[in-house]
């Protein structure tokens, strides 16, 4: 069997540069299953795209599918004759279905019975007949949010295309796509090669439209020209270029070929807060900053233009013009904004509808500043500088240039508190109530922003939830996910001893609509403790272990992570695996037993069981200091000890003998150390 390379390149008007990316690579993910599906084998696949097109390259890819014996089973062999042993209608009825007669049918004898089977040789399509359909329902299945028609076409896409080349080896598949029809003309740069290019082969593609057209075609080739680039742009001003890989990515995806263009603005500007300065370039101008070797902002910017210009000079005075009025708005907005305190601001938090049921987000402030107090309080920590971070937490939606720049709520918060004199602690937690911000990023890193940050996520945590709005599969509009997994990172990774379950009932009780407490109450909580299970798996705790120390339900999240690490500590003793099953066995004798066990272990008749209980009862004096100072590892590597009494007692024991007065004793006794272990966790879930 042969195999060629294939290219397919759909050129169309300038692609959405925010998701070019992802349509590129969508494109491949779905031409490489479709090749999985139809058997077709290949050594290799890449994507290419660039603003006005989307590419695929597959290497060696085969001529032909498989050929390959198709089973298709039929009736068992008891209903496949007939009293007079001919076919029964049943046989009759399969052979037909198949297209064929009864004595060409054979006969499929397993472990489970003997059934009869048809045998077709199927002969595989070859390649250039099954891409066309397999492209199609590839593009038809890109994340397009809408789609458009142009023209008097009925085809819709993300923008309006213009060509098509579909290459396998030399050849072209002809073949429609989105009502072009597919060859080998392709096109470069809009303005440095205006002719069309012919294209030989699928293995130069990349090459032919570098040199004939202008052309980067790889993203990531793109991405590392205009980071060097801007990093040696800035370096010609004695400066680094501030590269975000957000803003990287949609560069590269608005340019075909990329030119740095350094421009510069007043140092005047500088005044304002470096945040303002770089939100505007980056959002607004998509501009690279350009800071000193300790950080502080410079009055450059680098930009790329996807041309060569002859007049570079003109660009960068274009840009300097565009940038100088956006910056001016910015300095507006820091102005009028502090002519009134944040302090002042609060009341105006009343306008804003936070949720129907749950009110203003002055209701909420209150209720966050509420729940500020009381985990302050439990922490020990500075109560009013966590009830005054949290008044003024939201004050900064009202101003101005968070109204113009969302991403920068929280930090504008903070600028303005300490403008207006508040202590820097209360400031900065102000910022630091939204942290984290995404999955991964950083903790608030002061007391007062941990307490005010938890405050307000599980204020709309509870909230939310109360108002019956639950997250279904991917939609959770809220961002509860986030705000319970944010949550407990900071309970856990500040290492607070806060107990979850209690802050979820002060949370509920402050809500004045009317809602089953009791059943939100164990949503909430449910909820919280699955994200907590899928923080604890993806930092490589074992399921069972998971599932060990939430049978002991502990209510504070650090406490719970101490007892993880102590549970998959012991599980790598020797003693393990027996005391695991141990245990398993103990539980369910205790669960099965019809007899009650004795208050008191009492009077013992068996050697082996007047060992255990000594053993039991040392250990349950020498696990005392360590349970109380949590060290839970000490624990358990104690009761690890009583392995040998433990496969004694059951070696040579019989627990449910005859004498319910003795068995009651002896299940007392093992209810004895089962109840140590279960202060930590629950070992019996450990699988061998």
């Amino acid at each position: 069997m042969t195999a060629k390379h294939l290219l397919f390149e759909l050129g169309s008007e300038e692609l959405p540069p925010k998701t070019l990316i992802k349509l590129s690579q969508a494109l491949l993910d779905g031409v490489l299953q479709g090749l999985n599906a139809a058997e077709l084998t290949f050594t290799g696949a890449k994507a290419y795209a660039t603003p006005r097109r989307l590419a695929v390259f597959i290497e060696n890819l085969s001529s032909h599918q498989p050929d390959k014996i198709v089973e298709k089973r039929g009736p068992a062999i008891q209903a496949a004759f007939a009293a007079d042993g001919k076919p029964s209608k049943a046989a009759e009825g399969f052979a037909a279905s198949c297209g064929t007669t009864f004595d060409k049918l054979e006969r499929l004898k397993t472990d489970k019975g003997e059934w009869l089977i048809y045998k077709l040789a199927v002969k595989g399509m070859p390649t250039e007949q099954l891409i066309p359909d397999l492209l199609r329902q590839s593009i038809s299945a890109l994340p397009i949010a809408k789609r458009m028609r142009w023209g008097s076409f009925a085809t819709e896409f993300v923008r309006p295309v213009h060509w098509a080349v579909l290459l396998y080896g030399h050849s072209v598949i002809e073949c429609e796509i989105l009502g072009l029809t597919t060859g080998t003309t392709t096109h470069g740069h809009r303005f440095h090669a205006s002719q069309a290019i012919t294209l030989s082969s699928p293995e130069n593609y990349a090459d032919v439209l570098f040199q004939q057209g202008k052309v980067i075609a790889d993203v990531e080739q793109r991405k590392t020209i205009i980071r060097d680039k801007a990093n040696l742009a800035a370096s010609a001003v004695n400066g680094i270029a501030h590269i975000e890989d957000d803003l990287l990515e949609e560069i590269a995806a608005l340019n075909e070929w990329p030119v740095p263009v350094t421009g510069g603005f007043d140092p005047r500007f500088l005044e304002l807060p470096a945040e303002v300065l770089i939100t505007t370039m980056q959002t607004n101008q998509k501009y690279f900053p350009v800071k000193d070797a300790s950080g502080a902002l410079l009055p450059y910017f680098i930009t790329f233009s996807n041309i060569e210009s002859t007049r570079p000079e003109s660009i960068k005075q274009g840009n300097e013009r565009v940038i100088t009025p956006r910056l001016t708005d910015a300095e507006f907005f820091w102005k009028q904004d502090r002519k009134q305190s944040l302090a002042d601001r609060v009341e105006s938090l009343g306008t804003i509808v936070f949720q129907e049921k749950l009110g203003t987000l002055a209701d909420k402030t209150q209720r966050v500043i509420n729940l500020a107090e009381k985990v302050a309080a439990d922490l020990g920590a500075n109560i009013e500088w966590a009830k005054r971070a949290a008044l003024l937490a939201k004050a900064d939606l009202m101003t101005d240039m968070v109204g113009e720049f969302g991403n920068l709520q929280g930090i504008m918060g903070r600028y303005y508190a300490l403008a207006d004199n508040e202590p820097e602690e209360v400031a900065n937690a102000i910022e630091q109530h939204y942290f984290p911000k995404q999955s991964g990023s950083p903790i608030p890193p002061s007391q007062t922003g941990q307490i005010v940050a938890l405050a307000d996520k599980i204020d709309t945590l509870t909230g939310i939830f109360s108002a019956g709005l639950i997250p279904t599969g991917d939609k959770d509009p809220y961002a509860l996910r986030r705000a319970a997994l944010g949550a407990l990172r900071i309970i856990i990774e500040s290492e607070l001893s806060l107990d979850i379950v209690a802050l979820v009932n002060v949370s509920l009780a402050q809500y004045a609509h009317a809602f089953d407490r009791e059943a939100t109450r164990k949503l909430v909580i449910d909820f919280i403790f699955e994200r907590l299970k899928g923080y604890c798996l993806d930092r490589g705790f074992a399921p069972d272990e998971f599932d060990a120390v939430i049978s002991v339900n502990p209510v504070q999240p650090l406490d719970f992570m101490k007892r993880l690490q102590a549970v998959k500590a012991f599980r790598q003793l020797p003693e393990a695996e027996s005391l695991a099953a141990a245990n398993k066995r103990i539980r369910n004798i205790l669960k099965k037993s019809d007899t009650a066990p004795a208050t008191q272990v009492g009077e013992l008749v068996e050697t082996e069981e007047r060992d255990l209980f000594a053993a039991a009862k040392q250990s349950a004096i020498d696990i005392q200091p360590f349970l109380a100072t949590r060290d839970y590892q000490a624990a358990l590597s104690r009761l690890a000890l009583t392995e040998i009494a433990v496969n004694a007692f059951f070696d040579k024991v019989m627990v449910m003998c005859d004498d319910v007065d003795l068995r009651a004793r002896r299940l007392a006794l093992l209810n004895m150390l089962s109840e140590q272990f279960l202060q930590i966790a629950d070992i019996s879930k450990l699988q061998s």
